[in-house]
């Protein structure tokens, strides 16, 4: 994917974008936040770009492209998501064109070779973490070339390391440079195993579950020689078997897969069959003849002088991602579709005996690894019809009278409540296996307690309480821009908001609770609390159900 230009330098097929801005741009996505993250103005490049020297790239959406800017609000060319599910919509490189980009890219615009070697491999990492599960896939093989796509894949293994994965390294040509004897000491000093050409198992698919192919890339001219043409042999041969084998190793080839043309592809049809291809920068043009499952783009850097000169039409990255499909996903079989738990026994002798202390703990536990909006939950409700509706809402306080959230008074939930006051609550923590199940009775929380919540909100949020007519149709979003604006300038003078009477609480009171831990071959545990009078008291019984 790389190729030399100049002395001690490389090109550059990889994604993402300098660490500055990286870790700006990754701040902003964390915090959920509306603020926006500018960077300094950059100095010139050097005397013949003063296009370039005014404005480093500022993060501005999680959906947005980030790029190289040469002027305040210039973005990359990209094309629509929806656009971008069609291959040919996208833009393809000649080897010339490629070779030129990355001369750019090392020259006036100043990468280096090492910081573009971990971008690419940091990019073939996430995208291979993205569609192999760690579960599934964790041996891996890296196949290491004796150029710059070698490097790569050497960085990638060293990620994957992080990642989880056990990778192995067969680096048979090492390059005697500085930059690789670092890599190579990097992965020595986390345990990672070499192993030579002659050690490697006859039957690849008894060994590994995932081979990354980064032997050649795009710079590469002639037929592989020694020993490079019998390994590219070997993972020819993993697709012509005759049947009797169980699974076969996933092949993740690294720009170009080892051995085609760069712009004819596979010549002869013999050649490597990679199950993903990790295009780096663009694709090149032999990435049309690619037929497998998973073709990832990385290159997250690509500036507006390169996009509108080679006229690059590029998927949009989405939020921090690493690396974008190409095309659309592999047909998926819904009813194979199915997660083999690993979860540590939830025992009856474990449990806190008061349901409310054991919701605690384990939302405590949820927040603490770091998942999404744990608070997030399923609210199902149902009219005097008894049709149920279900839909997404957040916890707002929980305590041993219930569970709290706010809503309008006047949607669809609101009136099913008013018909019939009970409703079910699920949370749902897919990183720690687990969900809750809450059911009880639903009345409205006091106006004080509605008061103090709403004007603890962000303004912008009490402003867009009042807009929405919850439920209602309206005639389009301009429309609900339009009242937002009205009601900001309203109240820019930072006067009280008034909370609409039409907004406020539910409370509800737990009658049942179900706890869910995932297991392996489905015997999953449910433990219950359910309420009984015991001694004249009220008690949580606790019962075990069958999965």
């Amino acid at each position: 994917m790389w190729r030399l230009v100049g002395k001690g330098s490389r090109t550059m097929t990889c994604f993402h974008l300098a660490q500055s801005l990286f870790l700006a741009s990754a701040s902003a996505s964390a915090s959920h936040s509306s603020y926006t993250f500018i960077s300094k103005p950059f100095h010139s490049f050097n005397n013949h770009l003063p296009q370039l020297s005014s404005v480093f790239l500022h993060p501005i959406a999680n959906s947005a492209t980030f790029a190289f800017c040469s002027k305040p609000g210039s973005e990359l060319r990209t094309v629509s998501p929806k656009s971008m599910s069609n291959p040919d919509s996208i833009s393809y490189l000649t080897q010339r064109q490629a070779a030129e980009i990355d001369e750019t890219l090392m020259g006036p615009l100043g990468f280096s070779v090492d910081q573009l070697m971990e971008l690419a491999g940091l990019s073939v990492a996430a995208a291979i973490a993205e569609v192999y599960k760690l579960s599934e896939h964790n041996r891996v093989l890296a196949i290491c070339g004796p150029g710059n796509n070698g490097g790569d894949g050497l960085v990638a293994a060293r990620h994957l390391h992080h990642f989880g994965y056990k990778p192995v390294i067969c680096y048979p040509k090492r390059t005697p440079k500085p930059l690789y004897d670092g890599l190579v000491t990097q992965l020595e000093s986390l345990s990672v195993p070499f192993i030579s050409v002659e050690d490697l198992p006859l039957d690849l698919s008894e060994d590994f579950d995932i081979i990354v192919d980064a032997m050649f890339g795009f710079s590469y001219h002639g037929s592989p020689r020694p020993p490079f043409d019998g390994l590219v042999q070997m993972l020819v041969s993993l697709r012509n078997y005759d049947g009797t084998r169980q699974k076969t190793p996933a092949i993740v080839s690294v720009d170009i897969p080892s051995g085609w043309h760069v712009e004819e592809g596979d010549i002869g049809g013999e050649g490597i069959k990679p199950d993903m291809l990790v295009s780096l920068t663009a694709p090149k043009l032999c990435a049309k003849q690619f037929s497998g499952p998973h073709h990832f783009l990385g290159g997250r850097f690509v500036p507006p002088l390169i996009a509108e000169k080679y006229k690059l039409h590029l998927p949009s990255y989405s939020g921090t991602s690493m690396c974008v499909r190409i095309g659309k996903p592999p047909k998926i079989d819904v009813s194979a579709l199915r997660e083999n738990y690993i979860s540590p026994e939830f025992l009856e002798e474990d449990v806190e005996s008061d349901p409310i202390n054991q919701f605690r703990k384990w939302f405590e536990e949820a927040v603490g690894a770091g998942l999404k909006e744990p608070n997030a939950m399923a609210l199902s409700t149902a009219g005097k019809n008894g049709k149920v509706s279900s839909r997404m809402v957040l916890l707002k306080g929980f305590d041993e009278n219930g569970f709290v959230w706010f809503t309008n008074y006047e949607s669809r939930k609101a009136h099913e409540l008013s018909e019939n006051p009970h409703a079910s609550l699920l949370f749902y923590w897919d990183g720690l296996n687990r969900q809750v199940r809450v059911e009880g009775s639903v009345q409205k929380v006091s106006e004080e307690e509605s008061e103090q919540y709403f004007h603890s909100r962000p303004r912008g949020s009490q402003i867009g309480a009042i807009v929405s007519k919850q439920s209602t149709v309206v005639p389009g979003r301009n429309v609900l821009y339009e009242l937002h604006k009205d009601l900001e300038e309203k109240y820019s003078d930072g006067s009280v908001i008034p909370k609409p009477k039409y907004w406020g609480g539910y409370r509800l009171k737990p009658e049942l609770f179900e706890f869910w831990q995932g297991q392996k071959s489905r015997l999953h545990d449910r433990l219950s609390y359910s309420p009984e009078e015991t001694n004249g008291g009220r008690v949580w019984k606790i019962e075990r159900l069958a999965p």
